[in-house]
């Protein structure tokens, strides 16, 4: 039996979709409703990292687990292995972030992600990490201002970046859970090439045939935006890490999606003329 936790986020969503039919497959999620539409087949639970009683029938009978948190600073992560391991769990999957391998990252964030890697790996359990880069699907931030306005707001417009389509992390977490070898090894996932916003905003709008500009945002409103939805501690944490990406801490591509699936990772175009429907909606 193979569990999915964060099934209705970015990755688990895709994750769900490209786990092969003929496997045990049991997904987890806060909210089941939630969920988009599963395999005939596929075990659906209600479950919640803060309730051990629903760990533990989300685990029992599992052997490989893929574990997605993003609760910055929660024990989360504790919670789950503690309950995994105690389930009998072999191999557990978890998405991290690439930035934990940059030394010179010290924010909130990857700390976090430091400290619940190593929790993983100090488990007793066999683990794989992967570490993306930003995702790609990120741009959908800007949905409206690029359909009402066609404006791509951003802090740093020119500095680059190699993010990766989650369809390619979700790629990436079908090979670690249904293959052996990968057991104790940290994958890095990357775009094919780092791009900027700017970048981004000319790709959007040839995908949507009209004009998408890039307006510069100012540091302080930048961090002010930010604030409307996030704690101070976090966006102190993301405009850190904004600024390592100006310093080009962001740039380098890896080959670990061709190497792990066999197909080239996605474009940032090909992304967008697959999602190109929701920058044409206004609220």
């Amino acid at each position: 039996m193979i569990l999915v936790t964060g099934a209705t986020g970015t990755v688990g969503r895709e994750l769900v979709r490209r786990l092969p039919g003929d496997l045990a497959v049991r997904v987890m999620a806060r909210d089941p409703s939630r969920l988009e539409a599963v395999a005939p087949g596929t075990d659906v639970v209600a479950g919640d990292y803060t309730d051990p009683a629903s760990l533990d029938r989300a685990l029992r009978g599992v052997r490989r687990a893929f574990l997605l948190t993003s609760r910055v600073g929660g024990d989360d992560d504790a919670c789950f292995l503690r309950a995994a391991r105690a389930a009998g769990v072999r191999h557990v999957v978890k998405v991290s972030a690439a930035a934990v391998a940059d030394e010179r990252a010290d924010d909130l964030i990857t700390r976090w992600q430091r400290t619940t890697e190593r929790l993983l790996m100090d488990s007793g359990m066999r683990w794989t990490v992967l570490r993306p880069r930003s995702f790609m699907s990120n741009a959908l931030s800007w949905a409206t201002s690029i359909a009402s306005e066609g404006v791509v707001r951003a802090l740093h417009g020119t500095s680059v970046n190699a993010c990766v389509d989650p369809r390619d992390v979700a790629a990436a977490a079908v090979c670690a859970l249904t293959e052996d070898g990968h057991e104790g090894r940290i994958h890095t996932l990357t775009g094919p090439r780092p791009i900027s916003a700017v970048e981004q905003a000319a790709e959007l709008g040839r995908v949507l045939g009209r004009p998408v500009r890039l307006e510069e945002l100012s540091p302080d409103r930048a961090r002010a935006r930010l604030l409307e939805r996030h704690p101070v501690e976090v966006v102190d944490a993301l405009l850190a890490s904004a600024e390592r990406q100006r310093a080009g801490a962001k740039a380098g591509v890896e080959d670990t999606v061709l190497r792990l699936t066999g197909r080239p990772a996605r474009s940032f175009r090909t992304w967008a003329e697959d999602h190109c429907e929701a920058f044409r909606r206004t609220p």
